[in-house]
């Protein structure tokens, strides 16, 4: 007998939004319960209209939901903020919830399960509440994740911090663009990175990136709530590596301005990016004029370090 707990994680949204709503859950799961009510008067010109049920009847046409089921092991606490940052990184206004758990154990019902992680050869990420013998030629991030997302935990977030450790040099100039919890930028200072401009639209990440950077003791790292081609000016970019984890969309928006940011011998890596888009994401970045130098893919996920034709 089956003695998971599943978890119950909801998007409602306007229905103009389902697909692109959908798209995002199916990063999670391939197994989506989709409620929409937005097709029912047609239905109620067929014969079944006397058929349908009243409660579907008085449902509000205009909006919809989306909902996954993802095991408390899983840490679905992290799932619910995947989900809140790469629909809004889209410029979705949803609202994002769960059930199935009691809402006093939520925000520490995942912690049990979130312990030390290897990511690449040298990076272990370590969550504030557990202790962890380093081994010769560890660099430890502490992480407390907060309501942020990155605990290193999902496959993009390792992706990406592996090929930081290939291309992150000693005195060089990193940005991360949607920065999440600040572990990308961190990762970068641990490795030698000389200055490091941790940037993302919400402020409750740039709170969390900020706390982080105070608990590893990482001084070069500068958090800033910022939209990346609104607000940071290129003249004052010139960075060698950037890190974009957030998702498809966003990544094919930025390509044609995220070289104005970069040196040109600069490493643009780029990760948050299902396998089923990868090649849609590459070609937008060979039309700005990068090519990719590394490719990995793990659990269905794709990331890329790229580098200026």
């Amino acid at each position: 007998m089956d003695n998971t707990n599943w978890i119950q994680i909801k998007v409602d949204c306007a229905s103009g939004d389902l697909d692109t709503v959908s798209s995002v859950m199916c990063m999670i799961s391939n197994s989506l319960m989709i409620e929409d009510y937005s097709d029912v008067d047609g239905v109620l010109d067929g014969v079944y209209g006397d058929l349908i049920d009243e409660k579907i009847l008085n449902a509000d046409r205009t909006r919809s939901s989306v909902s996954v089921f993802v095991p408390e092991s899983s840490s679905p606490a992290e799932t619910e903020l995947f989900l809140r940052e790469r629909l809004s990184s889209l410029g979705v206004d949803a609202e994002v919830s769960h059930s199935s758990v009691r809402e006093e154990d939520w925000a520490d019902s995942w912690k049990k399960y979130y312990k030390p992680i290897r990511t690449g050869n040298r990076i272990v990420i370590v969550p504030v509440w557990e202790t962890y013998e380093a081994k010769k030629g560890d660099l430890i991030v502490l992480m407390d994740p907060g309501m942020a997302f990155g605990t290193g935990t999902h496959e993009t977030t390792r992706l990406c911090a592996a090929l930081l450790e290939d291309h992150v040099t000693d005195g060089c100039r990193m940005i991360d663009v949607g920065c999440g919890s600040g572990i990308l930028a961190i990762c970068a200072s641990k490795l030698g990175a000389g200055y490091c401009y941790a940037c993302d639209i919400d402020p409750q990440a740039i709170k969390v990136a900020r706390e982080n950077v105070v608990l590893n003791k990482t001084e070069n790292v500068v958090c800033e709530v910022s939209d990346l081609v609104k607000e940071v000016d290129p003249a004052d970019a010139d960075f060698d590596v950037a890190a974009v984890n957030i998702v498809a969309d966003v990544i094919i928006r930025l390509a044609p301005d995220i070289g104005r940011f970069l040196k040109d011998t600069a490493t643009l890596i780029v990760s948050g990016i299902i396998v089923e888009r990868a090649e849609e994401t590459l070609a937008a970045l060979r039309n700005a004029g990068f090519e990719p130098v590394r490719e990995l893919r793990e659990n269905g996920w794709y990331a890329a370090a790229l580098k200026k034709a």
